[in-house]
Order: structure tokens, then C-alpha cells, then sequence
């Protein structure tokens, strides 16, 4: 694809993409959503990349949907941009590789739907969160109302959906909404250090991880423990016997 928005550099095994499209906050468009499917789609079988990191260029992760587009949308064109926004999201969220949301700035409305698809979030401490869609008489289209009560806890997620209140990433990192807080120089170099940590673990159980975890999170439990037991087992065999007789053999496993 001709990709006009997004940009993905791949070194030692992690994948970076950048959203650039700083002249408009990189405010999200039918265009991204686009780039954004075929780049999760060549991501997903390319053996290269372990891990994939997300952030924004400019001041900005992305400070929203594109107002500019969707405000003479109808109806049926709203809810079509709605899961349009929901299934390139769940893309990220499924993808077979852990995903890091480096948030260097303004993560906004869409923004910070965006950044709650990812497994985790590093911030700088510049960055700011919000959903403030209630502003424009409107709601989260992309899974923000359905996300963002799982990460923080239902009071915390109705307070910020109701009141539009923008917090700063101290708060975001006191409510569970982000992990870490770090200087905004540090931001890239702490979230690639963590993301060659886990490229250096085993690549299909951290696929399997992300898996069991992503879809025991919506089952019952003993449905999960069973989800559990089989990816275990599968892993005997080929990529747990390696790991298992490398520690036996203390010496590091060839992955």
C-alpha cells in the first residue's frame, strides 16, 4: 500500500510505526484506518518483527477522529465510521504480537481509543488523556466506552467520559490507564528497552500469552483455565523443551 500517513521502521526485531500527520494532530481518518488494517496485516506475518511500539509525530499520539470529515456524516454513515474505527482497533488488540503505545503527547477522544487497543501504554510526562466527545454532544465510536472501564474501574472511566476532563499522565499512571511515566527524551529509548526485553523471550509464548490472556479477559474463569491448560500443553515439545533444557543446560535458549 502506498501509505501517506503511517511509517514503520523495523530494527532488531521491534516494528515502529508513527502516525505522521502532524499538520492535523494526527487526527484520525477514513485514510488511517485504511494504512492502518494493511500495516497490522503485513505486521501479522512478518516473522522479522517480535514486538511493535505505536506513537505519534509532532505534539500529538493523536489528538482524535477527524472532526472535519465526520461532521456532515448521517446517521448510518456515523455507525459505519463507528466500526470502521472498532474493527481496525480490535486489529490491534488481536494482533499476534505484543503492541506498546509510546504516548508523546495529546492522546484525545479516538486518540486515546487508539492508545487503549495497545497491550500497554509508556507516556511521557507531557502527555494528556481524555475523551471529551461529550463536548461535541457526541460518545466514543471506538470502543473507548467499552475499553476504558476495563482498564481503570467503572467510576474512573464514567467520571472522564461524563465530565470531558483532560488529566495529565501522572493521573493517567494513578488511575492504571498507563504504566509508566518517563522524561520525554526518554520515552522512545524506555519503551524500546522494554519491547527488546520481551522480543528476547519466546516468540510463540509470548503470541500464546497475549492470546490466552486477551481472550480468557472476557470468559468465565474455568473457561479460561481450560484456554490455559491447552496453550500450555502445546508449547511441550518444541519451543518449551528448548527453553526448559536451556536452563537445565545454563545457557540461553535458540529461539
Amino acid at each position: 500500500m502506498d501509505y501517506q500517513i503511517l511509517k514503520l521502521e523495523v530494527t532488531d526485531g521491534i516494528g515502529t510505526i508513527t502516525v505522521s500527520r502532524p499538520e492535523a494532530m494526527n487526527a484520525l481518518n477514513t485514510r488511517f484506518f485504511n494504512e492502518m488494517d494493511a500495516m497490522l496485516a503485513e505486521i501479522e506475518v512478518n516473522d522479522e518483527i517480535k514486538v511493535v511500539i505505536i506513537t505519534g509525530e509532532g505534539k500529538a499520539f493523536v489528538a482524535g477522529a477527524d472532526i472535519a470529515e465526520m461532521v456532515d456524516m448521517n446517521s448510518e454513515q456515523g455507525t459505519a465510521f463507528s466500526k470502521l474505527g472498532q474493527n481496525t482497533f480490535n486489529g490491534i488488540e488481536n494482533l499476534n504480537k505484543p503492541v506498546i503505545a509510546a504516548v508523546n503527547g495529546f492522546a484525545l477522544g479516538g486518540g486515546l481509543e487508539f492508545a487503549m487497543s495497545c497491550d500497554f501504554r509508556f507516556a511521557s510526562n507531557r502527555a494528556k488523556f481524555g475523551q471529551p466527545e461529550v463536548n461535541l454532544g457526541l460518545i466514543p465510536g471506538y470502543a473507548g466506552t467499552q475499553r476504558l472501564a476495563r482498564l481503570t474501574s467503572l467510576a474512573d472511566a464514567l467520571y472522564l467520559l461524563y465530565t470531558a476532563d483532560m488529566i495529565n499522565a501522572d493521573e493517567a499512571l494513578r488511575i492504571g490507564l498507563v504504566q509508566k511515566v518517563v522524561e520525554p527524551e526518554e520515552l522512545m529509548n524506555v519503551a524500546i528497552e522494554t519491547a527488546k526485553k520481551i522480543a528476547s523471550k519466546g516468540p510463540l509464548a509470548v503470541k500464546k500469552m497475549k492470546k490466552v490472556v486477551r481472550q480468557g479477559f472476557l470468559m468465565d474463569f474455568e473457561s479460561g483455565c481450560n484456554l490455559e491448560a491447552n496453550e500450555f500443553g502445546s508449547l511441550f515439545g518444541n519451543e518449551g523443551e528448548e527453553g526448559m533444557r536451556a536452563f537445565i543446560e545454563k545457557r540461553k535458549p535458540n529461539w
